[in-house]
């Protein structure tokens, strides 16, 4: 490695991490700020696709910031490049799965969502039982749900684009795993925090059913393991994008 090839990775190492860690700060305290309603649950609900949305910012910007200074002597490489030869695939194929199920999970809500009780569409459940109807909320209709699937999108849009950008862009092929890393951490934050909010929301609501027997244990179970796995997931997630050289080295 040449020195300038050295100076460049020392100077990615000491401004890239911080900016990411600012990235995820500005999370947390927009996640605060949030609150649409003084319910904790729709709080919930906005306040952590919030939280994903500011720590892709934070790696857009870490990116953008501290990219490598382009070098007077340019190198061919006859290999071609490929971003899955960086990408940590079974991460992305793990946290591909969740979007999936935060997809299927939104859409029944949206579709069994009924009008609370000020007539507000798409924000409680109404359920027919023997005792009595119940109109229980809030639930992850279209309302709620909404930043879920739209942060969701931006940020895959984002992760696509910024995955791009580190294959093409002259650098060592551990700096591409590292940065490919910390891109797949935020992009897995976008999709585990706001699965565990709609999850966690749908058990609650679930849980407070008088009735629905097998079906009420069935789906609970279903849920809970759901709100469980995302929010391992999205810890790893997090612990992927704030030390991805850890993780790199520990694969290495």
């Amino acid at each position: 490695m040449s020195a300038a090839s050295t100076a460049e990775g020392t100077w990615r190492t000491w401004i890239d991490t911080p900016v990411r860690w600012a990235g995820a700060g500005a999370g947390v305290a927009v996640g605060v700020l949030v609150d649409f309603s003084p319910e904790p649950d729709v709080q919930l609900l906005y306040a952590f696709p919030a939280f994903g949305l500011c720590v892709m910012a934070g790696v857009l910007a870490a990116d953008l910031i501290a990219r490598p200074r382009h070098s007077w002597i340019r190198v061919a490489e006859v290999t071609p490049r490929r971003v899955r030869d960086h990408v940590p695939r079974a991460l992305a194929a793990f946290l591909a799965a969740q979007a999936a199920i935060l997809t299927v999970l939104v859409v029944i809500a949206a579709s069994t969502a009924s009008a609370d009780s000020k007539g507000r569409p798409g924000r409680a459940l109404a359920v027919e039982c023997t005792a009595g109807s119940q109109l229980l909320g809030p639930w992850p209709g279209l309302y709620y749900a909404w930043p879920a699937l739209g942060g969701m999108a931006l940020g895959t849009v984002a992760c696509a684009l910024l995955l791009r950008r580190v294959t093409l862009r002259s650098q060592t092929d551990d700096q591409r795993r590292t940065q490919a890393r910390a891109a797949v951490g935020a992009w897995g934050v976008l999709v585990t925090a706001p699965l565990f909010a709609v999850s966690f929301t749908m058990a609650v609501v679930v849980l407070s059913l008088s009735c629905a027997g097998a079906a009420k244990v069935f789906a609970l179970t279903a849920l809970a393991l759901t709100a469980f796995t995302s929010a391992l997931s999205g810890c790893h997630c997090l612990g992927v994008l704030l030390l991805p050289q850890a993780y790199t080295e520990a694969r290495s």
